[in-house]
């Protein structure tokens, strides 16, 4: 793992009734990788889609029989949207799955009674600047048989956002099933820049799942009935674009890569074979000021990063896109190209860094975790609150402020703000049992600024233990009631998620 993170400290109950899938056992590189078709490539003044959530199986590989899986399309990956900033669309979400969940779901869980319809969902656009009615809030869920139709106003400049679910308490179980897709927001300053599109741009969707042999989905649980959920996991088999470590066959030239995780719980910590540099050009909200090369690239769950592989000297060979020591996707390259070679751009675009000065107010988030003796489990929580706790984040439209982030946990937390974008200011180090006990920060070192790649803007940081990690945001866009969490759903789900108001 990566950044620190510490696994399974609510074990996942080993159970030796069922047989799983070792996918290391499996031969590597005989699928080639899916594309996803893309939808909503037009510029009207005003664009409409109807997304239908289907069950589907799909094969994972080409010796494992079809997995059941849930998807926005008729593939294991759902479709690509692509939409102009400036363009406002609107989306029709249609539920048509079915009344019963095939995945374990905590009953025990905030906004999980047995009450509750087992099946439900919503959809957030994950980095999308949109009404508090729009944003897909996790109790604005919806069952099998309606639909909900959001307007996506796109008042915001380029970037690679995605869409997945957010229903309460059970979208770690809606995503595990395939329920997520790639939506990407275009304008003139990119198109200027003349990077790789049509099919030298494509989509990177990195997960891990765990499989039985007869390949269907399996998600760990703690092994008590009552209370199945467990804080964290990594699964055994890694999948690109809804395959185990395919191929893909490239040119000698220039690719652009737009990549998110979507993996519940694990970090990538992504190298090519070669030794080479992934060149990195965006991030989260977008466009970077300048490419930076990333010798290791460390991306969290929910997080993007929008990257360049130059191929062009490398004709006739194979190499490997790795995490860790584990090649999960090869790159044949061709002997040849049938087209002019694309050249990395230098300066991309200006970012103005906003100043500490702009913000009126600085919040202090803790972020703590807990053995519920109760449950035999481990409780995740943000400053010590539950979600279903009033509101304690009232930050006032337009204004600036500072959050940062005190994490007193063993884990690096990817913290994920709805509606806004901001600018990592700064981490460092602090005596944590200090804090603990006495309430009393003690700094053990200097602010470390961020990396290179992180100095854009951004929806998730990376929140390591023992860190103060500062943000600056603006909260520009609307009123009305959003959220803050962390991205490893499994610690959103059990309770490190609240929700903030921004007023007039």
């Amino acid at each position: 793992m990566n950044m620190g993170q510490t696994m399974h400290k609510t074990p996942a109950a080993p159970d030796h009734t069922v047989p799983m899938l070792h996918s290391l056992e499996l031969m590597p590189f005989v699928d080639a990788m899916p594309v996803p078709p893309s939808l909503l490539k037009a510029t009207a003044s005003h664009a409409s889609l109807r997304i239908a959530m289907r069950e589907i199986h799909a094969k994972v590989h080409r010796d494992v029989p079809a997995t059941r899986m849930w998807s926005y399309g008729p593939e294991a990956l759902g479709p690509v949207i692509e939409a102009r900033s400036g363009h406002p669309m609107s989306v029709q979400w249609v539920n048509n799955l079915p009344v019963k969940h095939f995945l374990p779901i905590d009953h025990s869980l905030h906004g999980c009674g047995r009450d509750i319809p087992d099946v439900r969902t919503c959809v957030h656009v994950h980095g999308a600047r949109v009404p508090t009615k729009d944003d897909g809030h996790p109790e604005d869920w919806f069952t099998p048989g309606n639909s909900r139709t959001s307007h996506y106003p796109l008042e915001q400049e380029s970037a690679t956002l995605w869409f997945h679910d957010h229903a309460m308490g059970i979208n770690r179980l809606n995503h595990y099933a395939g329920l997520f897709g790639m939506f990407w927001l275009r304008d003139e300053q990119e198109d200027a820049l003349h990077l790789p599109n049509g099919k030298y741009e494509l989509p990177l969707v990195l997960y891990d799942r765990d499989f039985t042999t007869d390949g269907q989905l399996f998600y760990p649980t703690s092994g008590d009935p009552e209370h199945p959920w467990v804080s964290e996991f990594t699964a055994d088999a890694i999948l690109v674009n809804g395959k185990i470590r395919p191929y893909l066959e490239v040119e000698p030239r220039l690719y652009r890569f737009r990549t998110v995780v979507a993996a519940n719980s694990r970090f990538f910590g992504l190298t090519l074979s070669t030794g080479a540099s992934l060149v990195q050009i965006g991030s989260d909200q977008g466009l970077l000021s300048a490419a930076v090369e990333v010798p290791r690239l460390n991306i969290a769950p929910g997080e993007r990063a929008d990257l360049l592989i130059d191929f062009s000297k490398h004709a006739g060979e194979k190499i490997h896109l790795r995490t860790g020591a584990l090649d999960i996707l090869e790159f044949r390259v061709a002997a040849r190209t049938g087209a002019p070679v694309a050249s990395l751009p230098n300066n991309i675009r200006s970012i103005p860094r906003t100043p500490e000065t702009a913000a009126t107010v600085t919040r202090t988030i803790t972020l703590n975790e807990y053995q519920d003796k109760a449950q035999n489990s481990m409780l995740m929580l943000l400053n010590r609150k539950h979600w279903h706790e009033p509101v304690t984040e009232r930050p006032r439209l337009n204004s600036t402020e500072i959050w940062e982030f005190v994490n007193q946990t063993e884990d690096t937390h990817p913290m994920h703000l709805h509606l806004v974008r901001f600018q990592i200011l700064d981490r460092r180090p602090f005596d944590t049992f200090q804090y603990l006990m006495q309430k009393e920060m003690r700094f053990q070192g200097p602010a470390e600024a961020p990396a290179p790649n992180e100095q854009g803007w951004k929806d998730i940081v990376h929140c390591p233990p023992g860190m103060v990690t500062r943000i600056i945001v603006k909260f520009e866009g609307y009123t009305g009631d959003y959220l803050y969490h962390c991205h490893i759903l499994e610690h959103e789900a059990n309770d490190m998620m609240r929700p903030f108001e921004v007023i007039a």
